[in-house]
């Protein structure tokens, strides 16, 4: 039986049942569509205790009342990053003298981008303000919490005859290399209609697909990062996630990080299992692993979780995949409403500037409707008011209505990846806070500065440029991830657009490199960089960009490496001889061979020379190792002086510390 049908039969909803049914001993999963039927009648007998329980808990959820007002912290308490006009406004000063404050310190920014609690501590200092950094379960934005709330109540209403379904918001998950932007665009050019524009939609971050006449909204963020900074604010933006995994490559870790985020969000998805037209391809192997490293089980084999394959590049399987969303649709679909006749609230999914509109913002509207000439509230701040709107073809509108990507014009600042909209059509947000700053208190604050740093750590500063915030995000975040006991990353700046003479100043003045991922450099800034010696490098793919500066992380503190043993292989037959290589035939006598490794050659108990295993084969086929007591080939590249009988033995160099685990040894 359907989860659905269970929970219409008791009266609630299904979420409110499944939260429910572990007190009750009955563990269906957080993710769970269908019941067994034995255990469904089994609940159903049950019902009045069910029915009980849900009810007292309705009724304690009492919507929160507003703080009561207290007087000014005697400590001030930063979180790891934070905005300069949220810094300002936590310290109760003008948000000028902030800048001010910045710029004596070589650090130029605007109001909207981040600092961090070390430079927060700083200016605090020479503010005669004493700043700490709150702890890791601390660190939550006020502001954003509220904005959190309003949108879970406005998700959360309870009259049932002003809520219509909405087509389902879906965001796609998986591997870097497991096809996801590859199915996004296959969707996109099978499934919506003609006539799209380019232009300013280039980075509308989402679009709707028509199936069976039915729209489905795909986000089309840059990464699962940054879906997880969006998670990170509380926004839980989709209805319905895709799980991709390459049936030729199986479960990587990314994989396993995507379902964490997936099953923290309690969303339903689906596995699209693609690249079945690749070699290799293994659907059955495929799913096994997502039984062993995920404990997903696949309905075919008797499980809960519907496994698709998929070809995303030929396109075979995809609007079958489809239909299954929409079958995940239909039997959610009492949670998947809202409300189109009241203000609208959603999510930012994209945000950049363009130079001839402005900022430009692109949000799923989760609720109500929004409508040219609203207001724009973003944490009770007025950002604007809706100049125009586009839908994700491009087209101008008059109205967005729940679940529909609307790209906004009219915004005085970009927003970021995350923040909550609303279209206040009474402007009592902007009333409320213009209330709010009349009566609070110009009195400053004076403490003293106390600020420890670590004199081991080094520090690698950044200037970070972007196109769209989301990709901002999605850089930060992954900087953030490679950071060292040694050498940290510190970000001085972030900002949108190409590289600026400012950007180069910013630089000079904090000793950073600039960043650019997906900008330009203009010719006269060019000319400036060679001028002033600034080091600007851009990057369009961000694993390139992780991976120069990690390089640049190993200039400032060199890494120490140490000798690693792998195997030895004793030398059976000889065969090809040439010039700087050799082919040979051999037996690993322990541990294992491995492609790329450095190779001692040993005669008579001496090494006679050095070389590299360049490639390795084991029943013709390329191989990365051959374990113990197997048969194999290697090409050796060295002094060609290898006999057989001689014994070869296979080492690597790996960062001193490192542990490498022998996940070769039976």
């Amino acid at each position: 039986m359907n989860v659905t049908e269970l929970a219409r039969r008791l009266n609630v909803t299904p979420q409110e049942l499944r939260d429910i049914l572990p007190q009750l001993g009955f563990d269906i999963g957080q993710k769970a569509i269908k019941v067994d039927n034995n255990i469904a009648q089994k609940i159903l007998e049950e019902g009045s205790k069910i029915k009980e329980k849900i009810d007292k808990q309705r009724q304690t959820q009492i919507l929160p009342t507003e703080a009561p007002k207290t007087e000014a912290p005697k400590t001030i308490k930063v979180p790891t990053f934070i905005r300069v006009r949220d810094f300002a406004s936590l310290i109760r000063l003008p948000v000028n003298k902030v800048l001010i404050q910045l710029m004596q310190n070589g650090i130029f920014t605007s109001i909207n981008e981040k600092i961090d609690a070390d430079t927060a501590s700083i200016i605090g200092s020479d503010l005669g303000i004493e700043i700490k950094q709150q702890k890791e379960s601390q660190e939550t934005e006020p502001e954003q919490n509220e904005d959190e709330q309003k949108l879970a109540d406005s998700l959360k209403a309870k009259d049932g005859e002003t809520l219509q379904e909405k087509p389902p918001i879906i965001v796609v998950m998986g591997h870097v290399d497991h096809g996801k932007t590859k199915l996004l665009d296959t969707i996109r050019k099978k499934n919506t209609l003609k006539g799209e524009a380019g232009g300013i939609t280039q980075h509308i971050g989402a679009y709707q697909a028509i199936r069976n006449n039915k729209p489905i909204t795909f986000i089309d963020t840059p990464g699962h990062e940054a879906f997880t900074a969006m998670r990170g604010r509380g926004a839980k933006v989709a209805d319905i996630a895709i799980l991709i995994v390459a049936a030729n490559d199986g479960v990587k870790p990314q994989t396993v990080e995507a379902y964490k985020i997936i099953e923290s969000a309690r969303l339903p998805f689906v596995v699209a299992i693609n690249k079945i037209d690749k070699e290799g391809a293994d659907i059955e192997k495929t799913k096994q692993e997502l039984v062993n490293k995920l404990g997903i089980s696949p309905e075919e084999w008797g499980g809960k979780t519907i496994c698709t394959p998929i070809s995303a590049i030929n396109g075979e399987g995809v609007q079958e995949l489809l239909d299954m969303i929409l079958l995940l649709t239909e039997t959610g679909k009492q949670e998947i409403k809202a409300n189109p006749n009241t203000a609208a609230i959603g999510t930012i999914v994209e945000s950049h500037i363009d130079k001839s509109a402005g900022p430009i913002a692109t949000a799923i509207i989760q609720n109500g409707t929004l409508r040219v000439n609203n207001p724009i509230v973003i944490k009770n701040k007025k950002y604007g008011k809706v100049r125009a709107i586009y839908n994700h073809k491009g087209e101008l509108i008059k109205e967005a209505t729940p679940s529909m990507p609307a790209q906004i014009l009219g915004l005085k600042i970009a927003p970021e990846v995350g923040d909550i909209i609303q279209g206040d059509n009474g402007g009592q947000a902007g009333k409320k806070m213009a209330k709010i700053e009349k009566k609070r208190p110009q009195k400053e604050v004076v403490y003293s500065q106390t600020n420890t740093e670590n004199e081991d750590t080094k520090n690698l500063n950044l200037i970070i440029k972007s196109d769209v915030y989301g990709s901002a995000e999605a850089v930060e975040e992954a900087l953030e991830k490679i950071n060292t006991d040694k050498v940290k990353v510190k970000i001085i700046s972030k900002g949108l657009g190409n590289i600026m003479d400012g950007d180069i100043k910013k630089a000079e003045a904090a000793d950073a490199e600039i960043i650019g991922f997906n900008v330009k450099v203009p010719p006269h800034i060019e000319q400036l960089q060679r001028e002033r010696g600034a080091k600007i490098h851009i990057f369009s793919i961000i694993y390139e960009l992780i991976d120069y500066v990690k390089k640049e992380m190993q200039q400032i503190t060199p890494q120490e490496y140490e000798r690693k043993d792998l195997g030895k292989l004793k030398v059976l037959a000889v065969f090809r001889t040439n010039k700087n290589n050799q082919i040979i035939g051999g037996r690993v006598l322990e541990g294992v061979a491995k492609r790329d490794a450095e190779i001692e050659v040993i005669r008579d108990k001496e090494i006679v020379a050095n070389g590299k295993l360049t490639q390795l084969q084991a029943g013709k086929e390329d191989v990365t190792t051959v374990e113990e007591n197997q048969e194999c080939g290697i090409q050796y590249d060295g002094k060609p002086i290898i006999q057989e009988g001689d014994t070869l033995q296979f080492y690597e160099e790996v960062e001193k510390g490192e542990k490498t685990p022998n996940k070769f040894k039976k």
